[in-house]
């Protein structure tokens, strides 16, 4: 037995002399025996500070957390967990190079953010209030682009989104690994579209009941439901409804179709009952065309407006100089309130289409 007299304290390790087994050293920590790397040829040329963990019974480098084995045309490969490259992996080839490689790879220090086994607070996306819960996170590339999609579409976002440095660095910042598509390339939008409709189609196919159809006609350069071409003749409505009924699979399961009262929609609903089976209708089809009351209403007040159509054009006009820019504007507020006129409102022009918006704007002018 040796001591070293030197510091006065006793050598931790003590080792027979001519005892041929190998040395054995002592955990300060936990004090279990352990063998040292020799005892492993596959830790022969591993670094000197190298780790050394146990797993069910046997000893293994800690670098194996960051690698899994496989076989790769018999020879053993070591497959990263981040970047998914294939390093050398046999017991002969030491583990130095897989600890090289973890220092460099490129996708390791997003570790702490992307984990795929590491747990994060997840919460109900469907209820904004829900409580956040531990959960396992797994990040998916198509998941995101398709959220992306919906995101889009629910709040009827332009596509020029996906191009907009704000938006980029937010996303970013969220999920360094989602990787952004462009406005040209971001055909999610049909695929949901395509998916959305194939299952609307199986439900009308399942559903035994008659469908009501409504229609109606208005100009608009953002939103194109189903695109009607120039002139706008009876013949050209009657094609693209038609056409639209065949595609859904609802030309035999109509009850009845609501259009404006017009003259066109008269004669395009008289073409439609000569191309449909009378005998898949209501009473032959005799209940399928049906006017718009909210349309009929319209036309009887506008003929009640035209008795007083003068009256409202010099509104019309006056509402229009002092709301036609915010000096204007205020002045006129300034004026009334000089006048200790009560009235608070805001001044509104009508819009003349719209019947409601007339009442609306003689309704406030009246007060002033």
């Amino acid at each position: 037995m040796t001591s070293s007299e030197n510091n006065g304290s006793s050598n931790p390790s003590i080792t027979p002399i001519g005892n041929q087994q190998s040395p054995m050293m002592v955990d300060e920590d936990n004090t279990t025996p352990c063998s040292t790397s020799l005892d492993r040829p596959e830790d022969a040329q591993a670094q000197p500070n190298n780790e050394i963990i146990e797993e069910r019974g046997r000893l293994k480098s800690v670098v194996w957390n960051h690698f899994k084995k496989r076989k790769v045309d018999g020879k053993d490969k070591a497959k990263c967990n981040y970047c998914t490259r294939l390093l050398v992996g046999g017991s002969k080839n030491g583990t130095k190079h897989l600890h090289d490689h973890i220092k460099i790879c490129p996708r390791k220090k997003f570790k702490n953010n992307r984990d795929m086994k590491q747990k994060i607070l997840v919460r109900d996306q469907h209820n904004v209030d829900s409580m956040a819960s531990v959960n396992a996170y797994h990040f998916d590339q198509d998941e995101s682009r398709k959220e992306l999609a919906r995101m889009i579409i629910l709040h009827e976002y332009p596509l020029s989104i996906v191009d907009h440095i704000g938006f980029r660095r937010y996303s970013t910042s969220l999920q360094p690994l989602f990787k952004m598509v462009c406005r040209n390339t971001i055909k999610d939008i049909m695929s949901i579209y395509d998916h959305e409709r194939e299952k609307s189609m199986h439900e009308i196919e399942k559903n035994r009941s008659k469908i009501a159809i409504t229609t109606n006609m208005w100009t608009s350069q953002n939103k194109k439901f189903i695109y009607v071409s120039s002139p706008h003749t009876k013949e050209v409505f009657y094609d693209v409804l038609l056409q639209t009924l065949l595609e859904w699979n609802i030309d035999r399961k109509l009850s009845t179709m609501t259009v404006d009262n017009c003259s066109t929609n008269d004669a395009v609903i008289n073409i439609i009952l000569d191309k449909l089976q009378r005998s898949t209708l209501v009473m032959r089809g005799s209940m399928l065309h049906m006017r718009c009351a909210a349309h009929v209403l319209n036309l009887i007040v506008q003929d009640g407006l035209n008795v007083i159509g003068s009256c409202i054009e010099k509104v019309h006009e006056s509402v229009g100089f002092w709301t036609g820019s915010t000096k204007r504007r205020q002045r006129f507020t300034d004026t009334a309130r000089q006048l200790h006129v009560e009235c608070t409102k805001e001044l509104d022009l009508d819009c003349k289409t719209r019947w409601n918006s007339t009442y609306l704007m003689l309704s406030t002018a009246i007060e002033y």
